[in-house]
């Protein structure tokens, strides 16, 4: 029904509007009486098997919603019903900002990819916070966090700070976000220096806490080898508890879509399924590297449950979706689940 019907409707309008109706509806639908429930009996997949443990968390499957969907934690309790097994939130930054200028989400629907440049926009972490108080599901939450664009780089630990401050009562785990390439000089913050100065500040802020939460790092799938072995070395030294692998990507390589469509949308993260082979590769150039010590969270291009597989094959431990949840709808969570414990049975039997 999603792709005949309501998927083809959505694409008839703006992808920003799309998503507001999407959020509307969703928030309409579900608190009607039994809605939810409907919702659960069709799209959740409830099996001890797929429960995970990582990060001294136990996830009840493990696909998740990758951050950018719900920017602002406004729909926490209802993609918990569509069967996700954790919700991450935000980007959230400390104060409240608007984003670039519009348009910036556009869709590639040859590509099955999205480009956006949204420039983290979002109503800030107070806002977010009041929504976590009053969420009623008792799915994981990561909050993803960043910094505002008008802070300076050399100031950016002070946003990280208080975004983790705010956030650490009310949230599972936390994503350091330095990886958009839509907030002007931010990716600068993955070199080697700013990156353990970052890290080991919030590390420490953290242990001062009487329950410490995971933190992990987000990072870009355009970094080359050396980048990724400085990466490594400082997530280990540190230490973090994970790496989610990858964001967008600012390559335009080999994309259906023609040239002159590419230049009329012009900069902007690329997601979907143009990039999931560079994905996969950093997530298994990651887990090798590390022999394993670095728990991972996939994401980037998960169009199918064979796609899923793939990433955890390589190296993961999680999964997350976003822009194959655009295309392919809440199946998507139900059919990677089923396709896990599929695998496993298969495993089990040989």
């Amino acid at each position: 029904m999603y792709k005949s019907l309501i998927r083809p409707l959505l694409f008839l309008i703006q992808p920003e509007q799309a998503h507001r109706v999407t959020v509307g509806l969703l928030k309409f639908v579900m608190a009607l009486p039994l809605v939810k429930s409907l919702f659960r009996n069709q799209f959740e997949v409830s099996n001890p098997n797929l429960k995970r443990e990582l990060f001294g968390l136990t996830f009840k499957n493990p696909v998740g919603l990758a951050a950018g969907f719900d920017k602002d934690a406004k729909l926490i309790d209802e993609m918990e019903a569509l069967g996700f097994g954790f919700v991450e939130i935000g980007t959230l930054t400390p104060l409240p900002q608007a984003g670039n200028p519009q348009p910036r989400l556009f869709r590639l629907p040859d590509d099955h990819s999205l480009i956006n440049r949204m420039g983290f926009n979002n109503e800030g972490i107070h806002e977010a916070a009041h929504r976590l108080i009053e969420r009623k599901s008792n799915i994981i939450v990561g909050g993803n966090i960043g910094k505002n664009k008008v802070t300076p780089n050399e100031n950016a630990i002070d946003d990280y700070e208080q975004c983790f401050e705010a956030l650490y009562p009310l949230v599972d785990y936390f994503t350091v976000n330095v990886s958009s390439p839509n907030t002007p000089d931010l990716r600068q913050l993955q070199e080697k220096e700013p990156l353990f100065n970052l890290l080991n500040h919030l590390k420490k802020l953290n242990q001062q806490k009487d329950h410490p939460k995971p933190i992990l790092l987000k990072i870009a799938p355009d970094l080359t080898e050396p980048q990724l072995d400085d990466i490594i070395e400082i997530c280990l030294s540190v230490p973090v508890d994970g790496i989610i692998a990858t964001n967008t990507t600012i390559s335009r390589n080999s994309l259906k879509t023609n040239a002159t469509r590419l230049k009329e949308i012009g900069a902007g993260g690329l997601s979907g399924e143009s990039v999931k082979g560079r994905s996969t590769e950093v997530i298994r150039y990651i887990s090798q590297k590390s022999g394993g010590k670095l728990p991972i969270i996939g994401v980037g291009g998960i169009s199918s449950a064979s796609d899923a597989l793939e990433k955890l094959e390589a190296g993961a431990s999680l999964v997350q979706i976003y822009t194959g949840y655009v295309y392919e709808g809440p199946a998507l969570i139900r059919d990677i689940n089923r396709a896990i414990l599929q695998q496993q049975a298969a495993y089990a039997g040989s």
